[in-house]
């Protein structure tokens, strides 16, 4: 009479595990930057939708010294800690993972042209930055 083999051998099991210890070792630092570089993109994303009520406020003959002049609901959000100062809105990223930990995004407001530029301290981490908003 012929044996049906029951299971897998030990060694079988153990270079399954093998497997699977070295694709995660490598998974989880590509992760980890995968969630850095996109709680960059959402502060960003958080305070350019201010630029349209910064203009307004401006182009009325007004001056920004505060959030609540451009209609920020509150200084903290899930992403980032809103602060404006004269011509600059401002995303001081939190609940970030440890590369991009105290950051800051910012999008400043040329007075002469109106026109916006972005910049962040994140110049050493380039790979975290948006392509426009490298430094």
């Amino acid at each position: 009479m012929k044996k049906v083999q029951q299971g897998f051998t030990l060694i079988e099991l153990m270079i399954v595990v093998a497997i699977i210890g070295i694709l995660a070792a490598v998974a989880i630092p590509a992760y980890s930057d995968y969630q850095a570089k996109a709680k960059v993109t959402a502060g960003l994303a958080e305070i350019a939708g201010y630029k349209t009520a910064f203009e307004v406020r401006v182009n009325d003959g007004g001056t920004v010294a505060a959030i609540a002049d451009i209609g920020v609901p509150a200084a903290t959000t899930g992403n980032c800690t809103i602060s404006v100062t004269g011509n600059t809105i401002a995303c001081a990223l939190q609940n970030t993972p440890s590369q991009i930990s105290g950051r800051t995004i910012t999008l400043t407001r040329d007075t002469t042209t109106g026109a916006w530029s972005c910049g962040s301290d994140i110049s050493d981490k380039p790979k975290y930055a948006p392509k426009t908003c490298q430094g």
